[in-house]
């Protein structure tokens, strides 16, 4: 849980970077002392922190300290599908210098997909842990996950909560079931504001958080924990989604096996997003598309095809439009 004196954030630093002390954006939210061993995981399934990282900027190099501090990872897999020359020198001095730390590297740019199935297949963890490379840990989210999902039948998927800067619960931390219909209604606001159709909301961050880990339709994946069971289970992540909704299909998939879904409130990382160097156009393209396969996919009968493939292509067009909207807005302001 967030602890007191700005929760788990500390004005203190850590000595990393280039200049010995850490200066970057999120200095002041990233976690500062280690995450005490819980008794119940003295004697634990091993952990492997499977990260995938592109162009990610400046919060990299924190994320990764955030990991590393943690007494209970016992491996951290980079699978680095695209850097600067700078972040590529650094990852490769950390993997020189850190026995836990596997660098995967000379692939190139594969997605998010294929490249953290890369990484599972590189782990040698019991529990995999996948978590974005510009989010940050915090104490106690590692044994939170790994606790809770012990002993749970296979196949399940434990999601952490996803905090903004802020600290305010970030937007598809937690989300209901995302069909034509419920994405349509959540995009036009009318599942929030019509009554009859609150049941359609995605987005349930606005909701009182559960005191305890809660089963949901669909988890971030920000930061989520399968064992490798699990993951084995459901053949992992689908290479097909490039970048984007992975996630969403693979909670999906975990559910129609007759697996459970967890969003555990006391797991906190705080993932700041938009970190990335890429345009944020072609993320949201990739995201429209994604999205529209997933429809695709999941379309049963010829009738849910028909309308999966008539909302396609509104779906791609509407997510490059968000990114140009956010300029022209910005520009306006």
């Amino acid at each position: 849980m967030l602890r007191p004196m700005l929760g788990v954030l500390n004005r203190r630093s850590w000595p990393i970077g280039k200049e010995g002390w850490m200066n970057g954006i999120a200095a002041s939210i990233v976690a500062v002392e280690p995450a005490e061993q819980p008794e119940f995981l003295a004697r634990r399934s091993s952990v492997s922190v499977v990260m995938v990282v592109y162009m990610t900027g400046v919060a990299l190099e924190e994320s990764l300290t955030c990991v590393l501090r943690d007494p209970l990872v016992d491996q951290l897999v980079v699978v680095d599908n695209g850097s600067t020359e700078a972040d590529a020198a650094s990852l490769r001095a950390l993997a020189e210098r850190d026995d836990r730390v596997v660098l995967l590297a000379g692939q190139g740019n594969v997605g998010f997909a294929r490249g953290a199935n890369l990484g599972a297949r590189a782990a040698s963890g019991e529990i995999l842990v996948f978590l974005n490379p510009d989010a940050f840990l915090q104490p106690g989210c590692i044994a939170e996950l790994t606790h809770e999902i012990v002993g749970r039948p296979v196949p399940c998927i434990v999601g952490g909560r996803v905090l903004n800067a802020d600290l305010t619960e970030q937007r598809g931390a937690r989300r209901g079931e995302i069909t034509p219909m419920s994405a349509l209604l959540s995009l036009c606001q009318l599942a929030k504001h019509v009554p009859a159709w609150r049941r359609y909301e995605v987005h349930w961050e606005a909701e009182v958080s559960p005191d305890a880990p809660a089963a949901v339709p669909t988890i971030s994946g920000a930061c989520l924990c399968m064992r490798r069971e699990d993951f084995d289970f459901v053949r992992g992540f689908d290479e097909k989604y490039f970048l984007h909704v992975e996630d969403v299909d693979l909670c999906w998939r975990v559910r129609r096996a007759g697996g459970l879904v967890l969003f555990h409130p006391k797991a906190e990382v705080v993932h700041l997003g938009h970190t990335s160097l890429t345009s944020p156009i072609r993320v949201e393209f990739h995201k429209g598309v994604g999205l529209a396969r997933y429809f695709r996919k999941r379309a049963q009968g010829v009738g849910q095809q028909l309308i999966a493939l008539v909302l396609s292509p509104i779906v791609v067009v509407a997510a490059i439009a968000r990114p140009v909207l956010w300029r022209f807005r910005g520009r306006a302001g």
